[in-house]
């Protein structure tokens, strides 16, 4: 069950980190224009910023549990409000280009962390939680790296088409922009509670606190997002 959860976790983590860049390759090619040019570039922001983040999760994977939950709250809190973010600062005359960049790194860098830590909760050589684990089955058996990897890594790709197909003809469309993110950075959080419950990693109540907090901000920001946006950029 732990591992079938912690797969889920892959897909729900996909699912949401793509929406994020669609909501800011859209937002972008609103307020800047040139919609290949902005896709384009944020794309490619978010995939070095991925390998970035997964190049530094080698520091991580010692406190693969507690850092998993970490980065989860992270990326509900900037990828919830990168939309209203980015409109606001738009309407606030505030150099956008900078922003968007910066707050796409940062979503991308955050995601590259996950993926590795995943892998390696999934690995039966952890029990869960941040113990140093005993000596790991060969990589290739049947629950093994080799294994956590390729499954991890389908479900991580299939996230990303579920996102591509439900973005362009569910989200944006009932939700709008505004709201597609917000509501995804609360997906984030249930994930970075569930794991926090599920791993029991160290410190699990000061998660839990940091879970409440940013689930206000993001229900707030659901709730009164579209009329700042609309006030801002009148």
């Amino acid at each position: 069950m732990r591992r079938r959860l912690l797969l889920l976790n892959v897909f729900v983590v996909a699912f949401c980190a793509l929406v994020y860049e669609l909501v800011c390759g859209t937002v972008a090619s609103y307020l800047l224009g040139g919609a290949v040019s902005q896709f384009a570039l944020v794309l490619g922001t978010y995939l070095f910023a991925m390998g970035a983040g997964a190049w530094l999760s080698r520091r991580a994977e010692a406190h693969a549990a507690s850092r998993f939950v970490q980065a989860e709250l992270a990326l509900a809190l900037l990828g919830g409000l990168s939309a209203p973010t980015l409109m606001l600062a738009f309407g606030a005359n505030v150099p956008l280009r900078p922003m968007l960049y910066a707050l796409v790194f940062a979503i991308g860098a955050l995601v590259g962390v996950e993926l590795p830590l995943l892998i390696a909760l999934l690995s039966p050589r952890r029990d869960g939680g941040d113990e140093a684990p005993p000596a790991p089955p060969p990589a290739d058996a049947p629950g093994g790296r080799t294994d956590a990897f390729s499954r991890a890594l389908a479900l991580d790709y299939a996230g990303a088409l579920g996102a591509s197909l439900l973005f362009p003809l569910v989200l944006v469309p009932r939700l709008g922009l505004v709201r597609t993110s917000v509501a995804f950075g609360l997906v984030n959080v249930a994930v970075a509670l569930g794991a926090t419950a599920l791993l029991r990693p160290a410190r699990s109540g000061a998660h839990y606190a940091a879970g409440a907090a940013v689930t206000a901000a993001l229900v707030v920001a659901f709730a009164r997002a579209e009329t700042w946006v609309l006030g801002a950029v009148d």
